[in-house]
Parts: C-alpha cells; structure tokens; sequence
C-alpha cells in the first residue's frame, strides 16, 4: 500500500507500549510494485498523508521537486505518476547511499522527530502518520528559523505547499519539558542526545545532535501559546 516513502527502503518495524517502531531490522524486498489507480480507494485524509511524505523528501533533496509540488495537481493521474516516480526515486538513491541509516538516510526522517511526539501524546488516534509528520516539519523548521538555518519565507512556503494539501500545521504543545522528556522514547536518539533534521533551505538540510535544551524548548513553547 506504501507508494512513495514505507514501501522503499527495507526498513520493517513494530510497535511496543513505549513508542512506534522502536523494534526492527533492515530487510530489502524482492520486488516492490507500485498501482496509482489503488490510491482512488483511500479516504481524502490518507492521500493527503501520503503526499506529507513526498514533500518531505523534496524540502530536504529537491528543490525543484519542491516546485513541482506547489503547483502540481495530485488528482491528476499523470501528475501523480511522475511526483510517485520522482519520490522514490529521490529516497531509493538515499538508502542506495545508507541502507543502515548511518549517514544522510537519516535526513529522511525530517519532521519525524517532532511527529513521533505528536503522535504519541495523542496516543496514535487523533492524526494519522503523515498528518503528524507535517505538524513535526513546521515544528523542525521553527527551530531551523530560530537557529538562522532556514529563511522565514522558505518555511512560509512549505507551510504553505502543506496546507495545499490540507494536512495540518498546528498544534498546542500543553507542556514543553513533558513534550522534550518524550524525544527519548524515539528511535533516533542515542546516548542522551536528540538527532534534529533541519532544512537550511528548501532543498538542502543539516542533521545535528548538538542542539541545546534551551533552545529546542524556547521553540516548544511557542506551540503552547493559544
């Protein structure tokens, strides 16, 4: 079912009473078949989700896939075949790098970090997984803006491309430190420290550990605002 992101790349995870795919492995499949007339079956709110996950990999590989996307009409059949193809073919290059995500894999994740929190305190029910990874990309470009990585109006923009596609882009963080203590629980973090994925403009990003607890929380608290 997985069109432009889950289905390439190998990675298989499962879920425990902590988090999602906190338990897995890298097994490449034999073949992955990919029917675009499947997706006229899913509800608005599933394509939309899906599509998150294209504009994730244009904001931090392609600038001009990026283009594309704020003016493509996704209904359009031919229109998604080629955003579909461009995609994959954008990700199967980046595992092709990294299949064990040691490196730039892990710029695939942008949005994830903050999604997966998102998805967690509202305990896997209120957003589907692309809905909260586009609530997670504005939340990783705020921080971006705030660290002077990513331009005010390149973050505008893919606020914007996401809002075309009608996923969500707010959300009121009601604690900070209890949304930070939760970056823990996620995969990417490692000997106490959170890996960020952050574009430095639309097309290019900076994968960094080293990102103080002031600062990430001084961003956090600007969600708690209503």
């Amino acid at each position: 079912m997985s069109q432009v992101d889950a289905s390439v790349g190998g990675k298989t995870g499962v879920n425990n009473q902590f988090g999602k795919n906190l338990i897995g492995a890298f097994y490449q499949p034999k073949a992955v078949y990919i029917d675009p007339y499947f997706l006229d079956t899913l509800p608005s709110r599933e394509f939309a989700a899906g599509v998150a996950e294209m504009i994730k990999v244009a904001v931090t590989f392609d600038k001009e896939y990026f283009e594309f996307l704020e003016n493509a009409d996704l209904l359009d059949k031919e229109i998604l075949k080629k955003a579909i193809s461009k995609s994959v073919t954008i990700k199967a290059d980046v595992v092709s790098q990294d299949e064990k995500e040691t490196g730039i894999r892990a710029a695939l994740n942008y949005g994830h970090t903050f999604g997966h929190v998102v998805e967690n305190e509202t305990g896997y029910i209120k957003y589907l997984h692309g809905e909260a990874v586009a609530i997670g990309m504005v939340m990783a470009n705020r921080l971006a803006v705030e660290l002077g990585f990513l331009s005010l109006d390149d973050a505008l923009r893919i606020e914007n491309v996401l809002k075309k596609f009608d996923l969500p882009t707010n959300y009121h963080i009601a604690n900070a430190d209890s949304f930070y203590d939760h970056f823990f629980l996620d995969k990417k973090s490692a000997k106490n420290k959170i890996k960020f994925i952050l574009p430095k403009s639309i097309g290019d990003c900076v994968i960094s550990s080293e990102i103080s607890e002031d600062t990430v929380k001084k961003v956090l608290n600007t969600f708690g605002a209503k």
